[in-house]
Parts: C-alpha cells; sequence; structure tokens
C-alpha cells in the first residue's frame, strides 16, 4: 500500500486492487452505511474500489485505508473526492469507520490531516464535506474539522431523495 500521510495514531495509505476484503468491513455494515439506506453488496463494493483506484489515477487522490499504527488493523476509509452538485465541482472529504472504531476520534484526526493535506500538499483553495441531513455523527466531524454549512442540496440516490449539508472550509491565507 502506498502511504499517503500519518496521524499521531493512524496511517493512510491507498488502497489495492485486493482490498474489497477489508472495504467490506464497513461498506457492506447498513449501520455504517444508513446515510446511504443500505449496506453494500459485493457487487458495489468491488464498483467502490474500482472508482475509488481510477480516482488515484486521475486525480492523484482518492479515498484512503485508515490503519491503525498500534494493531496494524483497518480502521475505515478517509480522503478526497471529487463530486458535481449543481455543475460546481467540490473536492470533499469522504470517512467511512468500522462501527467499533466509532467514538474514539479516529474520523476528525483523518479528516483533520486529510484538509491539511488538500491545503498543504494539493493547493487547494477549499475542501467541503456532503453530509445527509440525518447524519449527525459526520456533521460533528465536519464541524471539528473547522467546517460550516456552505449550502442545502438535494442528492437522488437510488430513487430517493435525500438533503444534504455541504460543509465548506477555505484554505487559510498565509
Amino acid at each position: 500500500m502506498k502511504e499517503i500521510l500519518q496521524t499521531n495514531r493512524l496511517i493512510l495509505c491507498e488502497w489495492s486492487e485486493n482490498d474489497s476484503s477489508n472495504l467490506s468491513l464497513f461498506l457492506q455494515d447498513p449501520e455504517v452505511m444508513y446515510a446511504y439506506e443500505h449496506g453494500f453488496s459485493k457487487e458495489e463494493v468491488k464498483a467502490w474500489l474500482e472508482w475509488t483506484l481510477d480516482s488515484y489515477k486521475k486525480n492523484g487522490y482518492g479515498l484512503w485505508a485508515i490503519i491503525s499504527k498500534e494493531t496494524n488493523e483497518v480502521v475505515g476509509e478517509c480522503g478526497l473526492t471529487n463530486q458535481v452538485i449543481d455543475q460546481v465541482t467540490y473536492c470533499e472529504i469522504g470517512y467511512h469507520l468500522r462501527k467499533e472504531f466509532w467514538h474514539q476520534g479516529y474520523a476528525i484526526e483523518a479528516a483533520a490531516a486529510v484538509k491539511n493535506y488538500a491545503f498543504k500538499s494539493l493547493g487547494k483553495e477549499e475542501v467541503v464535506s456532503i453530509v445527509r441531513d440525518t447524519n449527525v455523527p459526520s456533521m460533528n466531524v465536519a464541524i471539528r474539522n473547522q467546517m460550516t454549512i456552505k449550502k442545502r442540496v438535494i442528492k437522488n440516490y437510488r430513487g430517493i431523495a435525500m438533503p444534504h449539508y455541504i460543509f465548506s472550509v477555505k484554505r487559510p491565507i498565509g
């Protein structure tokens, strides 16, 4: 796995084409994926992995595996993806964590490191997190990552109209 960055407790690395089973640990969990209204099937996990690997090639970034330095376990994923909403492309910080690693500060630790990477290493002027309006824990991560609500949008997924908030933070001046 190609390492992207480290925090005090975590290593973020690129996923490899053999990582479907690691992604399945959380993408197939309906509790983790409740904002999507379902846990992913094996085919959806495979498509997610292909989309992620393609993002590395096209954009030089994507969602990265979060590895615990202490246990060497996959905790989840966090990284950057391009999201188009209302004909505007946003650089989004996204995150999914295995349920057993919730409420331990891993999401904000990873998301804050990814935000700094986007600003310092990639020169991004703004990053966002697009969060379903029912996903209070993810909203709290965005708020703790110094983001504020930019606007509310409706995303349609599998025939369901899902209100989302776009949380945003701009690169600090200086």
